[in-house]
């Protein structure tokens, strides 16, 4: 498998998310866990929709910073297969180890699962 920018960076632990305000335009940036595998990053999020997420699916343009890395990604909800099944695993895994499809099911039964695809580096 070939390896990707967001190899060297799975041992952080949080993410920095920038969406932009869908209604005031301004930068929005939220720390959060995250998992990557290949070229994507999975996000989760249980509970109500909160601002960045309501954010993200109006303008899908977001700017992440993992450690000193900064990227710009293109994110969408992922409500349901592979990229949903993909997000779980992987985040339950990083987190907290391999377990079997029903444990992993019902930790996230609840959660919003968001997938960032395209990361590019940013410079500067």
């Amino acid at each position: 498998m070939q390896s990707t920018p967001l190899d060297s960076l799975k041992k952080e632990h949080f993410i920095y998310l920038t969406t932009t305000g869908r209604k005031s335009g301004k930068p929005h940036t939220v720390e959060l866990w995250f998992a990557s595998q290949g070229n994507r990053i999975f996000l989760s999020h249980e509970g109500q929709e909160t601002d960045w997420i309501k954010n993200l699916t109006k303008i899908k343009q977001v700017n992440v910073r993992i450690g000193s890395a900064r990227f710009h990604a293109d994110g969408c909800l992922a409500s349901n297969g592979e990229p949903r099944e993909t997000g779980k695993k992987t985040l339950y895994e990083k987190y907290y180890g391999p377990a079997s499809k029903e444990k992993i099911d019902d930790w996230f039964e609840l959660s919003t699962v968001i997938e960032l695809t395209n990361p590019t580096p940013l410079t500067s």
